[in-house]
């Protein structure tokens, strides 16, 4: 099964840091990552720059028309008009039909903001303690939903760049 996770940190930098931390811990084996991607929010900006992690991604990597999707719903909504809004709101239904409910996307929006960072990482075969005593002092907020197996597929299978 693979878990859909978002730590997000108190600095614009701070996720970008903590990419070494997760390669480390996949170096290890203490964790399996299939995609991941940094969302950077500098103070004053009115969004923030995303990438995906392709260094990280492994096999049955999500893609960037994954990410684009989420990162557009997240935080770029606000600012687009009401047409858009509406597809957007498709967009979010079709998100939940795999495992990314209303709850997740408002934790994120409300988490995420100016003057913070955040690392998005579908993963697997975490060994939790060890995660969690890597990241001890990195002052991370963990906020995560739980994929089945099957709603990782139809993820997979909605948003296949092949």
């Amino acid at each position: 099964m693979a878990t859909l996770t978002v730590w997000k940190f108190p600095g614009p930098g701070d996720a970008q840091r903590a990419v070494d931390t997760l390669e480390s811990l996949q170096s290890e084996g203490l964790v399996t990552v299939h995609d991941a991607a940094v969302v950077e929010w500098q103070e004053g900006k009115k969004k923030p720059k995303t990438r995906q992690l392709h260094n990280l991604a492994g096999a049955g990597a999500l893609g960037g028309t994954f990410w684009g999707l989420l990162f557009g719903l997240l935080f770029f909504v606000p600012i687009l008009g009401a047409a858009v809004g509406a597809a957007a709101g498709a967009l979010a239904g079709s998100l939940t039909d795999v495992g990314i409910d209303d709850s997740f996307i408002n934790r994120v929006k409300e988490a995420v903001v100016p003057g913070t960072s955040a690392l998005f990482v579908m993963t697997s075969d975490a060994v939790q303690d060890k995660v969690r005593e890597a990241f001890t002092g990195s002052h991370a907020e963990l906020i995560h939903t739980n994929l089945s197996d099957d709603d990782e597929q139809r993820l997979r299978d909605a948003f296949s760049e092949a």
